[in-house]
């Protein structure tokens, strides 16, 4: 009896917790209801609507831009800019337009996002955005050409195009041509031919950059351009070539692709070779990797060719 007792008292206990929770439920989801805050008018009601003040991102004002990048200091220039998104100064232009030739890879970004976005004082005739494409165009050190040419990448308009292609084949430090092959992949342009161009460059570091942006380019059609970069001298250019024909599903380069895989000296250029070949889906080529399987003397080529079977 006192055995069945205990087990009413922990029932009537247990379906109280139950309740408590969820009572609690209920007004957590009550207190949870969502806010109208559709911006409306101008100012902070015009960005933020209905939210309260103290449960936003604060705004940066111009005078803190301007601190900020007086400063120096990198996370300050980066939290000043991003909560000034929306802030037009014309006094900050000038100062933060410096930034896009700071030591700092991310402080320069940041800088061309930020002046991306205003309306005035940018991009008018002898403004900041044509004067970044006259110093990639004629600058005598080449560490700042190669600055211009990132911050014209970063500015996703098309008139630095000529200006990024010209520079991926003629400048004469390739620094400066990796960077402005490097841009064109952010322009979302090959530069009429020029990153092909640019993926024959007698450095690596050009051909590397070039191959990366003809990846990242909607479309990007010159493929012969990458397939004969099987002859290149440097294993990694090798590589990454057929790393890229595999990511463009280059159905045509089977042949040449095959042939890497078969004779390439360099296993990490045979592997990647395999496994495009794999992506590629042709049938014709299981012989080709049936002999890699077995008789490649790296095992980590031979498990890429038996991968790569299995996708056929």
């Amino acid at each position: 009896m006192r055995g069945n007792a205990i087990m009413r008292q922990a029932a009537v206990a247990m379906l109280a917790l139950a309740g408590a929770f969820a009572g609690h439920d209920a007004r957590s989801q009550s207190a949870a209801a969502p806010t109208q805050v559709t911006p409306a008018g101008s100012g902070f009601s015009g960005v933020y609507g209905q939210v309260p003040a103290d449960q936003v991102e604060f705004l940066s004002t111009p005078e803190h831009i301007l601190s900020a990048v007086a400063s120096g200091a990198p996370s300050l220039v980066w939290e000043a800019l991003e909560h000034g998104e929306k802030i037009e100064c014309l006094n900050c232009i000038a100062p933060v337009a410096a930034l896009l030739y700071d030591a700092n890879a991310k402080t320069r970004e940041i800088a061309a996002w930020w002046l991306r976005r205003r309306v005035v004082g940018v991009f008018g005739p002898g403004e900041v955005y044509q004067q970044t494409v006259q110093t990639l165009q004629s600058n005598s050190n080449p560490v700042l050409r190669a600055y211009a040419a990132n911050a014209l990448g970063e500015f996703f308009v098309t008139p630095g195009i000529a200006a990024c292609a010209a520079a991926a084949v003629g400048d004469s430090d390739p620094g400066v041509r990796a960077a402005a092959a490097t841009a064109l992949g952010r322009l979302n342009d090959d530069g009429s031919g020029a990153l092909g161009q640019a993926m024959g460059d007698s450095n690596p570091t050009v051909s590397l950059a070039a191959l990366e942006s003809s990846a990242r380019i909607n479309s990007y059609s010159a493929i012969a351009s990458i397939s004969a970069l099987g002859a290149n001298p440097n294993a990694f250019v090798r590589r990454r070539a057929m790393e890229v024909l595999d990511a463009l599903d280059a159905v045509d380069t089977v042949l040449i692709v095959s042939l890497e895989a078969l004779h390439d000296k360099d296993a990490g250029v045979r592997a990647a070779a395999c496994h495009a070949l794999g992506t590629f889906g042709n049938s014709a080529v299981v012989s080709v990797l049936q002999q890699l399987s077995q008789n490649d003397p790296d095992p980590f080529v031979r498990d890429e060719a038996q991968i790569a079977l299995r996708r056929l």
